[in-house]
Protein backbone atom coordinates (compact mmCIF):
# COMPACT_ATOMS: atom_id res chain seq x y z
CA UNK A 1 0.00 0.00 0.00
CA UNK A 2 1.37 3.43 -1.05
CA UNK A 3 2.05 5.88 1.58
CA UNK A 4 -0.32 8.70 1.10
CA UNK A 5 1.29 12.13 1.02
CA UNK A 6 1.55 14.59 4.53
CA UNK A 7 2.72 18.05 2.58
CA UNK A 8 4.59 20.43 4.71
CA UNK A 9 2.89 22.72 6.78
CA UNK A 10 4.67 26.02 7.87
CA UNK A 11 4.99 29.94 7.30
CA UNK A 12 8.14 31.14 5.69
CA UNK A 13 8.30 33.44 8.25
CA UNK A 14 9.17 30.59 10.67
CA UNK A 15 12.40 29.77 8.57
CA UNK A 16 15.68 32.07 7.97
CA UNK A 17 18.32 28.93 6.46
CA UNK A 18 17.09 26.65 3.69
CA UNK A 19 19.54 23.65 3.29
CA UNK A 20 18.84 21.70 -0.20
CA UNK A 21 20.76 18.25 -1.17
CA UNK A 22 21.69 18.41 -4.86
CA UNK A 23 21.36 14.75 -6.04
CA UNK A 24 17.54 13.72 -6.60
CA UNK A 25 16.04 16.93 -4.76
CA UNK A 26 17.50 19.52 -7.30
CA UNK A 27 19.07 17.73 -9.66
CA UNK A 28 17.00 14.39 -11.93
CA UNK A 29 19.11 11.43 -10.01
CA UNK A 30 18.83 9.58 -13.33
CA UNK A 31 22.03 10.40 -14.47
CA UNK A 32 23.59 9.18 -11.06
CA UNK A 33 21.55 5.98 -10.89
CA UNK A 34 21.99 5.54 -14.90
CA UNK A 35 25.88 6.45 -14.28
CA UNK A 36 26.84 3.54 -11.39
CA UNK A 37 24.31 1.32 -12.43
CA UNK A 38 24.72 1.11 -16.16
CA UNK A 39 27.48 3.05 -17.60
CA UNK A 40 30.28 1.99 -15.09
CA UNK A 41 29.37 -1.47 -15.85
CA UNK A 42 29.44 -1.40 -19.09
CA UNK A 43 32.62 0.60 -19.19
CA UNK A 44 34.39 -1.63 -16.19
CA UNK A 45 32.91 -4.50 -18.13
CA UNK A 46 34.67 -3.97 -21.23
CA UNK A 47 37.84 -2.57 -19.92
CA UNK A 48 38.74 -6.11 -17.65
CA UNK A 49 36.70 -8.29 -20.21
CA UNK A 50 33.79 -9.40 -18.15
CA UNK A 51 30.61 -10.11 -18.76
CA UNK A 52 27.95 -7.34 -18.36
CA UNK A 53 26.11 -9.43 -15.54
CA UNK A 54 28.66 -10.42 -13.91
CA UNK A 55 30.74 -6.70 -14.29
CA UNK A 56 27.11 -5.37 -12.41
CA UNK A 57 27.31 -7.89 -10.10
CA UNK A 58 30.94 -7.24 -8.84
CA UNK A 59 30.24 -3.44 -8.69
CA UNK A 60 27.24 -2.97 -6.80
CA UNK A 61 28.55 -5.48 -3.83
CA UNK A 62 31.71 -2.97 -4.02
CA UNK A 63 28.91 -0.15 -4.18
CA UNK A 64 26.65 -1.56 -0.58
CA UNK A 65 30.18 -1.94 1.43
CA UNK A 66 30.49 1.85 1.09
CA UNK A 67 27.26 3.20 1.10
CA UNK A 68 26.05 6.38 3.40
CA UNK A 69 30.25 6.97 3.27
CA UNK A 70 32.18 9.26 1.90
CA UNK A 71 34.05 6.75 0.06
CA UNK A 72 31.01 6.42 -1.92
CA UNK A 73 31.09 9.96 -3.14
CA UNK A 74 34.63 9.86 -3.71
CA UNK A 75 35.69 10.06 -7.42
CA UNK A 76 39.27 9.54 -6.92
CA UNK A 77 38.39 6.50 -5.09
CA UNK A 78 36.54 5.02 -7.50
CA UNK A 79 38.90 5.79 -10.17
CA UNK A 80 41.58 4.27 -8.28
CA UNK A 81 39.33 0.93 -7.25
CA UNK A 82 37.90 0.63 -10.89
CA UNK A 83 41.04 1.47 -12.98
CA UNK A 84 38.72 4.13 -14.67
CA UNK A 85 38.79 7.64 -14.96
CA UNK A 86 35.48 8.18 -13.01
CA UNK A 87 35.19 11.71 -13.64
CA UNK A 88 36.04 11.77 -17.74
CA UNK A 89 33.22 9.56 -17.53
CA UNK A 90 30.97 11.64 -15.91
CA UNK A 91 31.47 14.62 -18.53
CA UNK A 92 31.44 11.75 -21.38
CA UNK A 93 27.49 11.43 -20.72
CA UNK A 94 27.03 14.76 -18.91
CA UNK A 95 23.72 15.62 -21.36
CA UNK A 96 21.83 13.68 -18.95
CA UNK A 97 22.57 15.83 -15.97
CA UNK A 98 19.13 17.85 -15.88
CA UNK A 99 17.32 20.40 -13.18
CA UNK A 100 13.96 19.09 -11.64
CA UNK A 101 11.08 21.45 -12.64
CA UNK A 102 10.40 24.12 -10.74
CA UNK A 103 13.79 24.34 -8.82
CA UNK A 104 14.74 27.37 -10.37
CA UNK A 105 11.67 29.13 -9.66
CA UNK A 106 12.25 27.91 -6.22
CA UNK A 107 15.18 29.42 -5.76
CA UNK A 108 14.30 32.47 -7.16
CA UNK A 109 11.23 32.87 -5.05
CA UNK A 110 13.27 31.61 -1.18
CA UNK A 111 15.65 34.27 -2.42
CA UNK A 112 12.97 37.08 -3.38
CA UNK A 113 11.94 36.50 0.37
CA UNK A 114 15.23 37.04 1.80
CA UNK A 115 16.20 33.28 3.04
CA UNK A 116 19.74 32.32 2.76
CA UNK A 117 20.15 29.67 0.72
CA UNK A 118 23.07 26.58 0.75
CA UNK A 119 23.56 23.88 -0.95
CA UNK A 120 24.70 20.89 1.16
CA UNK A 121 25.55 17.65 -0.87
CA UNK A 122 27.35 14.56 -0.22
CA UNK A 123 28.91 14.40 -3.58
CA UNK A 124 32.43 14.68 -4.53
CA UNK A 125 33.93 18.71 -5.48
CA UNK A 126 34.87 17.08 -8.67
CA UNK A 127 31.41 16.01 -9.23
CA UNK A 128 29.87 19.06 -7.82
CA UNK A 129 32.26 21.30 -10.40
CA UNK A 130 31.06 18.98 -13.42
CA UNK A 131 27.24 19.97 -12.17
CA UNK A 132 27.30 23.30 -11.81
CA UNK A 133 28.97 24.30 -15.20
CA UNK A 134 26.43 22.17 -16.79
CA UNK A 135 23.79 23.57 -14.83
CA UNK A 136 24.69 27.14 -14.04
CA UNK A 137 22.76 27.13 -10.64
CA UNK A 138 25.57 27.78 -8.66
CA UNK A 139 24.47 31.72 -8.45
CA UNK A 140 21.58 31.18 -6.43
CA UNK A 141 23.32 29.83 -2.94
CA UNK A 142 24.82 31.92 -0.54
CA UNK A 143 26.59 28.60 0.54
CA UNK A 144 27.69 25.48 -1.37
CA UNK A 145 29.28 22.92 1.37
CA UNK A 146 30.50 19.13 0.37
CA UNK A 147 30.79 16.71 2.78
CA UNK A 148 34.44 16.27 2.48
CA UNK A 149 34.62 20.02 4.02
CA UNK A 150 32.96 18.54 6.95
CA UNK A 151 34.65 15.04 7.44
CA UNK A 152 31.57 13.36 7.74
CA UNK A 153 28.49 12.24 5.26
CA UNK A 154 24.86 13.69 5.91
CA UNK A 155 23.99 10.05 7.08
CA UNK A 156 25.89 10.62 10.18
CA UNK A 157 24.21 12.86 12.99
CA UNK A 158 27.34 14.12 13.83
CA UNK A 159 27.63 15.88 10.06
CA UNK A 160 24.99 18.53 10.96
CA UNK A 161 26.61 19.96 14.79
CA UNK A 162 29.94 20.28 12.19
CA UNK A 163 27.79 21.96 9.42
CA UNK A 164 25.76 24.35 11.94
CA UNK A 165 29.47 25.12 13.22
CA UNK A 166 30.92 26.23 10.02
CA UNK A 167 27.66 28.03 8.44
CA UNK A 168 26.81 29.47 11.75
CA UNK A 169 22.86 29.38 11.35
CA UNK A 170 19.48 28.53 13.43
CA UNK A 171 18.78 24.67 13.65
CA UNK A 172 15.71 25.52 14.97
CA UNK A 173 14.38 27.84 12.09
CA UNK A 174 16.60 25.85 9.48
CA UNK A 175 14.71 23.85 6.78
CA UNK A 176 16.46 20.95 5.53
CA UNK A 177 14.87 19.20 1.78
CA UNK A 178 16.61 15.90 0.71
CA UNK A 179 15.57 13.01 -0.96
CA UNK A 180 17.32 10.42 0.78
CA UNK A 181 15.44 8.70 4.36
CA UNK A 182 18.72 8.26 6.35
CA UNK A 183 19.62 11.81 5.85
CA UNK A 184 16.62 13.27 6.90
CA UNK A 185 16.70 10.83 9.77
CA UNK A 186 19.79 11.86 11.00
CA UNK A 187 19.28 15.65 10.66
CA UNK A 188 16.28 15.17 12.88
CA UNK A 189 18.32 13.26 15.46
CA UNK A 190 20.26 16.20 15.50
CA UNK A 191 17.08 18.08 16.13
CA UNK A 192 16.28 20.12 12.92
CA UNK A 193 13.97 22.35 13.31
CA UNK A 194 12.19 21.54 9.69
CA UNK A 195 12.28 18.54 7.26
CA UNK A 196 10.98 17.75 3.71
CA UNK A 197 11.37 14.92 1.65
CA UNK A 198 11.47 14.66 -1.91
CA UNK A 199 9.17 11.93 -3.40
CA UNK A 200 10.38 11.98 -7.30
CA UNK A 201 14.19 12.01 -6.96
CA UNK A 202 14.62 10.18 -10.16
CA UNK A 203 12.35 11.67 -13.41
CA UNK A 204 12.42 7.78 -14.54
CA UNK A 205 10.42 6.69 -11.23
CA UNK A 206 7.30 7.14 -9.64
CA UNK A 207 6.84 9.09 -6.61
CA UNK A 208 7.19 7.72 -3.09
CA UNK A 209 6.09 9.59 -0.25
CA UNK A 210 7.84 9.13 2.99
CA UNK A 211 5.92 7.61 6.04
CA UNK A 212 7.74 9.89 8.26
CA UNK A 213 8.03 13.41 6.66
CA UNK A 214 6.45 15.93 5.05
CA UNK A 215 6.80 15.44 0.96
CA UNK A 216 7.06 17.02 -2.04
CA UNK A 217 6.95 15.77 -5.79
CA UNK A 218 8.17 19.13 -6.76
CA UNK A 219 9.53 22.61 -5.22
CA UNK A 220 6.52 24.91 -6.41
CA UNK A 221 4.27 23.00 -3.89
CA UNK A 222 6.42 24.96 -1.57
CA UNK A 223 5.71 28.28 -2.82
CA UNK A 224 3.30 30.17 -0.88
Amino acid sequence: MPCPQTPPNFSWSEIDTILLDMDGTLLDKYFDDHFWEEYVPQIFARTHKLSPKDAKTALMERYRKVESTLQWCDLDYWSEQLGLNIPQMKCDIDHLIKIHPYVITFLEYVKSINKHVCLVTNAHPKTLNIKMHKTGIAHHFDSIVCAEEIGCAKEQPEFWQKLEDHLQYDKQRTLLADDTAKVLHSANQYGMGFLVFVARPSSKNGVVFSPDYPSITYFNELIH
